[in-house]
């Protein structure tokens, strides 16, 4: 070392690393709040000094390429390993961790396997490992290499993160994670906790997709939006999403649940019902159907506004169809919304057009219970004008109107409030038979429009003598019967009064005839 011309100062006033000199202010020394030995300097000194006759060509070697395996986010306590890639003439590899404004080595034994790579033959990468990734491990790094010209450049820095310090945030997409081919989605993170800054990353990528700055939501949680445009089914396209604070920004929090972006085309759309029908109650057990009759091999269910990816399921042919059943468990205010779902076949990667949504309502969630009547009453006439009246002196902002056994969702109309009453009147004009059976209502709130309050009680609504009631065929008589033989007899009369009144007029016409042909000859001799 003493033929390079190493010198260390004491202090030591600058380090000098391969032509790049540290400031003395940079440095860590007891004005700084470290217990530096005066040693344990000089031998920091002599490990980072490179005499004058170690020289930087710059320009005339290549900088090398920087990598991670398997990622550069790299969960907690698990192993990683630091590619450097050079040149075939690198006789030694280099690692260096970037501390704010001081370059420092990264010793042997404290992170790094080895800091320092001396291939015995010159090669054109090394590789730098750890079996533990924590905290301290996290930051910014670059590389270089030493050839018999000299030292390269520095490589790119590689931003080297540890994740799953701080607990998860959420990411939904809005206003769901089924998009129409070529159309655009909002991807939201969100977490209660402070965080700085939001990132998006793409499953199968190495470097974040987006990082954006946490703005405080409606909601009172902190959120980025993140948006992801021009969808194809040829990009199957899964997300996560982390969060991190100003003061670390190479430590992570967990990553969110995955999230699945769904394309949807415009081959023949399923539809979607319900056996127990559009309104529910808490414990009941749901099921929701989607059935095609294009012969769909997969099917997905998806929840406006839900956090959950959608749900995936594989054909259950039924009476010719093809479908699937997605079984919601016992009931649960949460479960209230629209749904939609997609089929798809097995070797498309596109979804279909979506089915005609289907709103899911959550009975017996608000603290009251409304009354309905209705008039003239509950028997009318087919033809009559009706009006079913709900009503509640809690406050409503909407009444619904449900009639049992009915696929069709529930009537909706907003609250009125009058003489210190809520209500909402829903007209049928003219009623008929098909409006007859027993009707419910309900009041639900702005805020939740899913959950509504308890079941008015049942109001049965008969119509009676229908227009449009066919009476029943009467009984065949045999042939000769008397009623037969009376048939007969009219349609007989009815045959000779005819023929009698035909006979009458040709008689009148005639003699009118033969009297003219006598009054013409007298005429002519006259």
């Amino acid at each position: 070392m003493g033929r390079a011309g190493l010198q260390v100062p004491t202090p030591c006033v600058s380090v000098c690393w391969a032509g790049i000199e540290v400031p003395a202010s940079a440095q860590p020394g007891p004005e700084r709040g470290d217990s530096m030995t005066p040693t344990l300097m000089a031998l920091l000194c002599l490990g980072l000094s490179v005499g004058p006759r170690t020289r930087v060509h710059a320009g005339t070697l290549p900088k090398p390429t920087i990598r991670a395996e398997p990622s550069s986010a790299i969960p907690w306590g698990t192993p990683v390993t630091i590619w450097c890639q050079g040149s075939l003439e690198a006789r030694e590899y280099r690692l260096l961790k970037n501390e704010g404004d001081l370059w420092t080595w990264i010793t042997q034994g404290n992170l790094w396997t080895w800091v320092t790579q001396k291939p015995l033959e010159p090669g054109d990468k090394a590789d730098f490992s750890t079996a533990y990734m924590t905290d301290s491990s996290a930051g910014r790094y670059h590389c270089r290499y030493l050839s018999p010209t000299g030292w390269s450049e520095l490589s790119d820095p590689l931003e080297l993160v540890v994740t799953g310090v701080y607990s998860k945030p959420s990411l939904s997409a809005l206003p769901s994670p089924v998009v129409t081919s070529g159309g655009n989605v909002t991807l939201q993170c969100a977490s209660w906790m402070t965080f700085y800054r939001f990132v998006l990353m793409k499953e199968g990528e190495r470097q974040p997709s987006s990082t954006l700055d946490s703005q405080r939501a409606p909601s009172g949680q902190f959120q980025a939006l993140f948006p992801v445009s021009s969808m194809t089914p040829s990009l199957r396209r899964t997300f996560r999403c982390y969060g991190y604070y100003s003061h670390s920004p190479h430590v992570w929090s967990y990553p969110s649940d995955p999230l699945e972006l769904l394309v949807s085309g415009v081959s023949g759309k399923p539809s979607l019902l319900t056996p127990e029908g559009p309104v529910v109650t808490s414990g009941q057990s749901l099921t929701l159907q989607c059935h095609s009759d294009v012969g769909y091999d997969r099917f997905s269910l998806s929840k406006e506004g839900a956090r959950d990816p959608p749900q995936l399921l594989g054909r259950q042919p039924q009476a010719g169809l093809s479908g699937a059943d997605f079984a919601l468990g016992p009931v649960r205010p949460s479960i209230g919304g629209w749904y939609t779902c997609y089929g798809r076949h097995s070797l498309s990667p596109e979804w279909s057009a979506p089915s005609d949504p289907l709103d899911i309502l959550v009975a017996g969630q608000l603290p009251y219970t409304p009354s309905l009547s209705v008039q003239p009453g509950p028997t009318v006439t087919s033809g009559e004008n009706v009006t079913l009246r709900c009503q509640s002196r809690s406050a409503v902002d909407t009444f619904l109107l449900s009639k049992e056994g009915a696929a069709s969702p529930p009537l909706r109309l907003r609250s009125k409030s009058q003489t210190g009453q809520h209500q909402a009147e829903f007209s049928v004009s003219p009623v008929t038979s098909a409006h007859g059976g027993t009707y419910r209502c309900y009041g639900s709130s702005s805020t939740a429009p899913h959950l509504l309050s308890q079941p008015s009680d049942p109001l049965e609504l008969r119509v009676s003598g229908t227009a449009d009631t066919v009476s029943p065929p009467q009984n065949e008589s045999a042939p000769g019967s008397a009623s037969d033989r009376r048939d007969y007899t009219v349609e007989n009369v009815i045959r000779m009064g005819v023929a009698a009144f035909i006979l009458v007029v040709l008689g009148i016409l005639l003699l009118e005839a033969r009297h003219s042909q006598t009054r013409t000859p007298e005429a002519a001799s006259s």
